[in-house]
């Protein structure tokens, strides 16, 4: 069976303690030099202008959803606080059980 010569082979793995041949570049591996594009001089004015720009698009949270939004983050730990409280105490049990009944 012919080996076709444009897909690259894999090099076989190293064996007891020889380190891999490198594998060979192909033909279909080679990328062509694309040309260089000059970067465009950085222009102070422009990019403050940009910046205002940017910055009239932002909005804020209003007073009471930032307030709700708040209560609610608090409540969420106060929840997720209790549920691992429950969930080590329970654990903590078993383990004493399964201790006292091994012991």
């Amino acid at each position: 069976m012919a080996k076709d010569p444009g897909i690259p082979t894999q090099a076989r793995p190293a064996r007891r303690g020889r380190p891999a041949p490198p594998a060979k570049p192909s033909a279909t591996t080679a990328v062509a030099a694309e040309p260089k594009v000059a970067k465009p001089r950085f222009n102070l004015v422009q990019f403050s202008r940009e910046v205002r720009a940017e910055a009239r698009k932002i909005t804020w949270t209003s007073w009471k959803e930032t307030w709700i939004t708040s209560v609610m983050v608090f409540i969420m730990v106060v929840v997720t606080s209790v549920f691992f409280l429950l969930v080590d105490g329970g654990l903590g049990f078993l383990v004493r059980q399964l201790l006292r009944l091994a012991s």
